[in-house]
């Protein structure tokens, strides 16, 4: 049986810091290659075979995991988070985190991450770009209405954004500067710009046959919608690898446990999340209830006990349940005869 080679990776923008190892730790080689497919593509054809190698999660980390995958015997990825704490030391450079990277996939520490299908991370990338897009026309918003508060414009905040509404208008102003009414109509333009983008791209997603099905069973979920449904199915990736309280806090919806000497203090909820599926969640969380009447049960339950934010969360944490044992069983959301009844 041929010997088995172990790789850490420190990836950079321009550069890439590698070591390579032996079974018994022995440096083999090391050094840094151009962060380029066609540097990559000569250090890899050089490179004694069979090989394992890891690298930590940056975002640089996608394309290199890609390119390299088919020559690998295996391809790790790290979490950062964990790697930071098992390597904290004094001396910090790229030769020693390859280093270091290389020893704990070589004894078997290496804390792993998941990597996604590389089809399901290109989705995942249209999505964000698309929350991105509706992030930057909110913000324009804003903008024009800050415009026409500072010349002291009147105007009906509800119809504002309306085209009709708008153009009116911008003829019946009065005292209004030239030049905000050109920044008024440049905003405009960008408002219909990024809402045309944004329907685009979540219409390209929801028809995508990779994670269709998926999407469809979801949104059988009262009070779930399609960019809900659209955000967990490519957030989370392989819904079996998660536990309902794992999600819960791959979510983001509960505090970090801080115990000592038997007691426990509970604080706000973690960061250490999936940020983007937090968001979202929590804003479902906010208008299910309407729509969905056990969640509605869930949201009075807690806020007679005082706090509207607790029970916001114990709503977003109800509709992670609904959500991951609907894509575990890949079937149908069915409310209950016994709900239906109450």
């Amino acid at each position: 049986m041929a010997a088995l080679y172990y790789i850490g990776l420190d990836i950079h923008k321009k550069i890439i810091a590698y070591c390579i190892k032996s079974v018994d730790g022995s440096v083999m080689d090391r050094g840094t290659v151009a962060a380029t497919r066609l540097a990559l593509s000569s250090w890899v054809e050089a490179l004694p075979q069979p090989w394992v190698a890891a690298m930590e999660a940056t975002m640089f980390t996608g394309w290199v995991y890609d390119f390299l995958k088919p020559y690998a015997k295996e391809l790790f990825v790290a979490h950062p988070e964990m790697l930071k704490a098992i390597t904290a030391a004094k001396k910090k450079n790229d030769r020693a985190d390859a280093e270091k990277i290389c020893d704990l996939l070589r004894v078997d520490l290496l804390p792993v991450c998941y990597v996604a299908p590389a089809e399901i991370r290109e989705l995942r990338r249209v999505l964000r770009y698309r929350n991105h897009t509706v992030r930057m026309a909110t913000a324009v918003k804003n903008k024009m209405s800050g415009l026409l508060m500072e010349v002291g414009a009147q105007y009906a905040k509800k119809r504002l954004h309306g085209r009709k509404y708008f153009n009116e208008l911008l003829e019946s102003v009065e005292d209004v500067p030239s030049s905000v009414k050109e920044l008024l109509t440049y905003s405009r333009a960008s408002l219909e710009l990024f809402g045309s983008v944004q329907k685009r791209l979540l219409a390209a997603l929801t028809e995508n046959d990779l994670i269709r099905a998926r999407v469809e069973r979801l949104v059988t979920i009262p009070g779930v919608g399609e960019v809900t449904a659209l955000t967990w199915v490519l957030e989370i990736g392989d819904p079996h690898r998660f536990s309902i309280s794992q999600a819960i806090s791959y979510s983001g919806l509960c505090s970090a446990q801080k115990e000592s000497a038997g007691k426990e203090i509970r604080g706000p909820i973690s960061k250490k999340r999936n940020k983007h599926l937090q968001t979202v969640l929590i804003e479902a969380a906010k208008l299910a209830p309407i729509w969905n009447p056990q969640l509605a049960k869930v949201h009075q339950r807690e806020l007679a006990k005082g706090n509207k934010n607790r029970a916001t969360l114990a709503v977003a944490r109800k509709l992670v349940t609904y959500l991951l044992t609907v894509d575990k069983n890949a079937v149908d959301f069915v409310v209950s005869c016994k709900a239906e009844a109450a």
